[in-house]
Protein backbone atom coordinates (compact mmCIF):
# COMPACT_ATOMS: atom_id res chain seq x y z
CA UNK A 1 0.00 0.00 0.00
CA UNK A 2 1.36 3.43 -0.96
CA UNK A 3 2.36 5.70 1.90
CA UNK A 4 0.55 9.00 2.12
CA UNK A 5 1.67 12.25 3.69
CA UNK A 6 1.13 12.32 7.45
CA UNK A 7 -0.60 15.22 9.18
CA UNK A 8 1.41 18.17 10.48
CA UNK A 9 3.29 17.09 13.58
CA UNK A 10 5.88 19.33 15.24
CA UNK A 11 7.52 16.27 16.88
CA UNK A 12 8.36 14.91 13.42
CA UNK A 13 12.03 14.50 12.60
CA UNK A 14 13.59 16.70 9.94
CA UNK A 15 14.37 13.57 7.92
CA UNK A 16 10.70 12.55 7.89
CA UNK A 17 9.64 16.11 7.09
CA UNK A 18 11.96 16.15 4.07
CA UNK A 19 10.29 13.06 2.61
CA UNK A 20 7.13 14.95 1.70
CA UNK A 21 5.72 17.76 -0.38
CA UNK A 22 4.07 20.26 1.97
CA UNK A 23 1.62 22.90 0.74
CA UNK A 24 2.00 26.43 2.05
CA UNK A 25 -0.91 26.01 4.48
CA UNK A 26 0.80 23.03 6.11
CA UNK A 27 4.14 24.84 6.30
CA UNK A 28 2.46 27.75 8.07
CA UNK A 29 0.82 25.31 10.45
CA UNK A 30 4.26 23.89 11.24
CA UNK A 31 5.54 27.42 11.84
CA UNK A 32 2.69 28.18 14.22
CA UNK A 33 3.28 24.99 16.21
CA UNK A 34 7.02 25.57 16.34
CA UNK A 35 6.57 29.26 17.24
CA UNK A 36 8.68 30.49 14.34
CA UNK A 37 7.97 33.15 11.71
CA UNK A 38 5.46 32.15 9.04
CA UNK A 39 6.38 34.82 6.50
CA UNK A 40 8.32 34.52 3.28
CA UNK A 41 8.25 32.33 0.20
CA UNK A 42 7.38 28.66 0.27
CA UNK A 43 11.06 27.74 -0.04
CA UNK A 44 11.96 29.97 2.91
CA UNK A 45 9.19 28.45 5.03
CA UNK A 46 10.34 24.93 4.19
CA UNK A 47 13.97 25.68 5.07
CA UNK A 48 12.90 27.35 8.31
CA UNK A 49 10.72 24.44 9.41
CA UNK A 50 13.41 21.89 8.51
CA UNK A 51 15.95 23.81 10.58
CA UNK A 52 13.61 24.07 13.55
CA UNK A 53 12.79 20.36 13.46
CA UNK A 54 16.48 19.45 13.35
CA UNK A 55 17.45 21.89 16.10
CA UNK A 56 19.71 23.85 13.74
CA UNK A 57 19.90 27.67 13.72
CA UNK A 58 17.08 29.19 11.70
CA UNK A 59 18.18 30.55 8.31
CA UNK A 60 18.31 34.32 8.11
CA UNK A 61 15.52 35.95 6.16
CA UNK A 62 16.73 37.49 2.90
CA UNK A 63 17.02 41.24 2.84
CA UNK A 64 13.89 42.79 1.38
CA UNK A 65 13.63 45.82 -0.82
CA UNK A 66 16.33 47.91 -2.43
CA UNK A 67 18.27 51.03 -1.60
CA UNK A 68 15.76 53.46 -3.11
CA UNK A 69 13.20 55.25 -0.93
CA UNK A 70 10.77 55.85 -3.81
CA UNK A 71 7.19 55.31 -2.62
CA UNK A 72 5.55 53.06 -5.23
CA UNK A 73 2.37 52.83 -3.22
CA UNK A 74 1.47 56.53 -3.11
CA UNK A 75 3.44 58.50 -5.72
CA UNK A 76 1.56 59.58 -8.86
CA UNK A 77 3.06 57.54 -11.68
CA UNK A 78 3.72 58.78 -15.23
CA UNK A 79 5.35 57.26 -18.34
CA UNK A 80 8.57 59.05 -17.34
CA UNK A 81 8.69 57.54 -13.85
CA UNK A 82 12.00 55.72 -13.45
CA UNK A 83 11.97 52.13 -12.20
CA UNK A 84 13.90 51.81 -8.93
CA UNK A 85 15.42 48.83 -7.17
CA UNK A 86 12.57 48.76 -4.63
CA UNK A 87 9.84 48.35 -7.25
CA UNK A 88 6.67 46.81 -5.86
CA UNK A 89 3.53 45.70 -7.64
CA UNK A 90 0.70 46.89 -5.46
CA UNK A 91 -2.56 48.59 -6.49
CA UNK A 92 -0.88 51.87 -7.48
CA UNK A 93 1.47 50.23 -9.99
CA UNK A 94 -1.11 47.80 -11.31
CA UNK A 95 -3.64 50.61 -11.62
CA UNK A 96 -1.20 52.68 -13.67
CA UNK A 97 -0.62 49.89 -16.18
CA UNK A 98 -4.31 49.00 -16.26
CA UNK A 99 -5.04 52.59 -17.25
CA UNK A 100 -2.20 52.68 -19.81
CA UNK A 101 -2.81 49.26 -21.39
CA UNK A 102 -6.43 48.47 -20.68
CA UNK A 103 -8.35 45.70 -18.95
CA UNK A 104 -6.29 43.01 -20.68
CA UNK A 105 -3.26 43.96 -18.56
CA UNK A 106 -2.03 41.25 -16.19
CA UNK A 107 0.99 41.58 -13.93
CA UNK A 108 2.52 38.22 -14.80
CA UNK A 109 5.87 36.84 -13.70
CA UNK A 110 7.80 37.65 -16.88
CA UNK A 111 6.79 41.29 -16.66
CA UNK A 112 7.63 41.61 -12.97
CA UNK A 113 11.01 39.94 -13.53
CA UNK A 114 11.71 42.40 -16.37
CA UNK A 115 10.96 45.39 -14.16
CA UNK A 116 13.10 44.08 -11.30
CA UNK A 117 15.98 43.55 -13.72
CA UNK A 118 15.66 46.96 -15.41
CA UNK A 119 16.04 49.59 -12.72
CA UNK A 120 16.74 52.87 -14.50
CA UNK A 121 14.26 52.25 -17.32
CA UNK A 122 10.96 54.13 -17.36
CA UNK A 123 7.39 52.99 -17.04
CA UNK A 124 7.00 53.75 -20.74
CA UNK A 125 9.78 51.23 -21.38
CA UNK A 126 8.01 48.77 -19.11
CA UNK A 127 4.76 49.20 -21.03
CA UNK A 128 6.55 48.39 -24.26
CA UNK A 129 8.14 45.34 -22.65
CA UNK A 130 4.71 44.13 -21.54
CA UNK A 131 3.36 44.51 -25.07
CA UNK A 132 6.33 42.53 -26.39
CA UNK A 133 5.61 39.73 -23.92
CA UNK A 134 1.96 39.80 -24.92
CA UNK A 135 2.79 39.53 -28.63
CA UNK A 136 4.87 36.42 -27.95
CA UNK A 137 1.73 34.53 -27.03
CA UNK A 138 0.86 34.38 -30.74
CA UNK A 139 4.06 32.42 -31.38
CA UNK A 140 3.13 28.72 -31.12
CA UNK A 141 6.68 27.85 -30.09
CA UNK A 142 6.70 30.26 -27.13
CA UNK A 143 6.42 28.80 -23.65
CA UNK A 144 6.65 30.90 -20.53
CA UNK A 145 9.30 29.71 -18.10
CA UNK A 146 7.91 28.23 -14.91
CA UNK A 147 9.52 29.34 -11.68
CA UNK A 148 11.25 26.56 -9.76
CA UNK A 149 9.00 27.16 -6.78
CA UNK A 150 5.84 26.38 -8.78
CA UNK A 151 5.94 22.61 -8.54
CA UNK A 152 2.29 22.21 -9.53
CA UNK A 153 2.54 24.02 -12.86
CA UNK A 154 5.77 22.22 -13.77
CA UNK A 155 4.22 18.85 -12.92
CA UNK A 156 1.15 19.50 -15.05
CA UNK A 157 3.27 20.73 -17.98
CA UNK A 158 5.54 17.69 -17.78
CA UNK A 159 2.56 15.34 -17.60
CA UNK A 160 0.93 16.82 -20.70
CA UNK A 161 4.21 17.07 -22.59
CA UNK A 162 4.87 13.39 -21.96
CA UNK A 163 1.30 12.33 -22.71
CA UNK A 164 -0.34 14.89 -25.04
CA UNK A 165 -3.74 13.15 -24.85
CA UNK A 166 -4.08 14.03 -21.16
CA UNK A 167 -6.65 16.70 -20.43
CA UNK A 168 -5.86 19.42 -17.92
CA UNK A 169 -8.32 17.84 -15.46
CA UNK A 170 -6.60 14.47 -15.81
CA UNK A 171 -3.18 16.01 -15.21
CA UNK A 172 -4.58 17.74 -12.12
CA UNK A 173 -5.99 14.43 -10.88
CA UNK A 174 -2.54 12.86 -11.22
CA UNK A 175 -1.04 15.76 -9.27
CA UNK A 176 -3.63 15.47 -6.49
CA UNK A 177 -2.80 11.79 -6.07
CA UNK A 178 0.99 12.19 -6.35
CA UNK A 179 1.49 15.21 -4.09
CA UNK A 180 0.53 13.22 -0.98
CA UNK A 181 2.95 10.40 -1.76
CA UNK A 182 6.63 10.40 -0.69
CA UNK A 183 8.56 13.12 -2.52
CA UNK A 184 12.19 13.23 -1.34
CA UNK A 185 13.29 16.84 -0.95
CA UNK A 186 9.70 17.97 -1.17
CA UNK A 187 9.55 18.15 -4.98
CA UNK A 188 6.93 16.15 -6.90
CA UNK A 189 8.10 14.75 -10.25
CA UNK A 190 5.76 13.40 -12.92
CA UNK A 191 6.17 9.73 -13.85
CA UNK A 192 4.06 7.70 -16.27
CA UNK A 193 3.04 5.45 -13.40
CA UNK A 194 1.11 8.40 -11.98
CA UNK A 195 -1.56 7.73 -14.62
CA UNK A 196 -2.89 4.91 -12.45
CA UNK A 197 -4.63 7.65 -10.46
CA UNK A 198 -7.01 8.01 -13.40
CA UNK A 199 -8.40 4.52 -12.92
CA UNK A 200 -10.51 5.57 -9.96
CA UNK A 201 -14.26 5.81 -10.33
CA UNK A 202 -14.20 9.58 -9.88
CA UNK A 203 -11.99 10.35 -12.87
CA UNK A 204 -12.33 9.70 -16.55
CA UNK A 205 -9.87 6.90 -17.44
CA UNK A 206 -7.08 7.84 -19.78
CA UNK A 207 -6.50 5.78 -22.91
CA UNK A 208 -3.37 3.80 -21.98
CA UNK A 209 -2.75 2.30 -25.42
CA UNK A 210 0.79 2.99 -26.68
CA UNK A 211 -0.54 5.25 -29.43
CA UNK A 212 -2.12 7.52 -26.85
CA UNK A 213 0.77 7.62 -24.43
CA UNK A 214 3.77 8.21 -26.64
CA UNK A 215 5.87 11.21 -25.72
CA UNK A 216 5.24 14.41 -27.60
Amino acid sequence: MTETRPPVDITMTAIEFDRWYWPVEALKEFCGGLDIAATGTKAILRDRVAAALSGAPLPKAPRRGGTSSFNWAKTKLTPDTVITDNISFGPNVRGYFKAAIGSKFSCHGDFMDWMRANAGATLADAEQAWRTFEARKDDPSFRREIATCNNYLQYVRNARDTHPDLTLDQAKACWDAKKIQPAPGGYVHFETGDLTALNSEDTEPVDERPSALTSG
